[in-house]
């Protein structure tokens, strides 16, 4: 899925913003979206060109990710202007990923858990930060439910205690619902061919959308927070944008768009590499020894 990353990093440069230096999206699986989108663009233009244009399959995933993120900002944008209806619909919409993702194919059965999740801990998610975590109080977040207090009927809910700010997770909201419409069951990939970045993925996703609070409070800040409105905005244009120049199947242009993006983030890419490659090591080493222990 670096549609995913080629997504976020289009949008951010359009938005001529460096997200993690502004303390708006920094922590927790925020670090590893990042690095694994500076990873990316780090890249020469031409290394993921040829999967993207000349593979209809690929052609197809980057189709469909771009519908899933705009059909769901149109329902976040209906849901929280609208009724109960938009709202349950949304939230409907994002269980039916859920449970077609991670339950239908084997994570969770019938209430039991079927595999372990990747783990990913958020400790050490941000021991490989580009931008520090800012100190964030009750008070200063909006209203989102947790495990503890969750969401009362009328709407009303009770300030978590968090530092992380709670956001949309567009772009991994879209991803798994991308996969469910496609019938895409990632544990197939992962068992055959994962790459690290793939499994650092899906292991992103599982965090989000197997934990119910995070979930929820994701799912809260899409319907009702409209201080990320902008980034998300950002975010589907340019999601359509690289499924129309992949569609044009035109190298040309997926090489100035790339490199476009690209040079937005020229200069920070020796720390992001050094960052994530030491991300991607300290968690493929953990899932070893968690798979080593399981198998004993």
């Amino acid at each position: 899925m670096f549609t995913v990353c080629f997504s976020m990093g289009t949008a951010w440069a359009s938005a001529k913003s460096y997200p993690w230096e502004q303390g708006l999206y920094v922590g927790g699986i925020e670090t590893a979206k990042v690095n694994l989108t500076l990873r990316i663009y780090s890249n020469a233009w031409h290394v993921y060109a040829g999967l993207a244009i000349l593979n209809p399959i690929a052609r197809t995933q980057i189709n469909r990710y771009a519908a899933s993120a705009t059909e769901l900002f149109k329902m976040m944008l209906e849901g929280g202007s609208g009724g109960d209806e938009a709202k349950d619909k949304f939230k409907a919409r994002i269980e039916w990923a859920r449970e077609t993702v991670f339950g239908s194919w084997g994570v969770v059965q019938h209430g039991q858990r079927e595999r372990r999740p990747i783990l990913l801990s958020q400790d050490v998610l941000d021991r490989f930060s580009l931008g520090k975590t800012p100190k964030v109080h009750n008070a200063d977040l909006p209203p989102s439910p947790t495990d503890a207090s969750p969401p009362v009927e009328d709407g009303t809910t009770q300030v978590p205690s968090t530092k992380y700010r709670p956001n949309s997770h567009l772009s991994l909201l879209a991803m798994v619902d991308c996969w469910a419409h496609l019938g895409i069951n990632p544990y197939t990939h992962l068992s055959l061919a994962a790459t690290p970045i793939f499994r650092l993925f899906l292991g992103v996703a599982e965090h989000l959308f197997l934990s119910p609070s995070l979930l929820a409070s994701a799912c809260h800040s899409a319907l009702f927070d409209t201080w990320h409105r902008s980034d998300d905005l950002e975010f589907v244009i340019a999601a359509r944008g690289w499924s129309q120049c992949v569609s044009f199947m035109n190298f040309e242009v997926y090489r100035r768009r790339f490199e476009e993006t690209r040079t937005f983030f020229d200069g920070r890419f020796d720390e992001a590499g050094k960052l994530g490659s030491e991300m991607i090591k300290a968690i493929m080493e953990s899932e070893v020894e968690r798979e080593s222990g399981a198998s004993k």
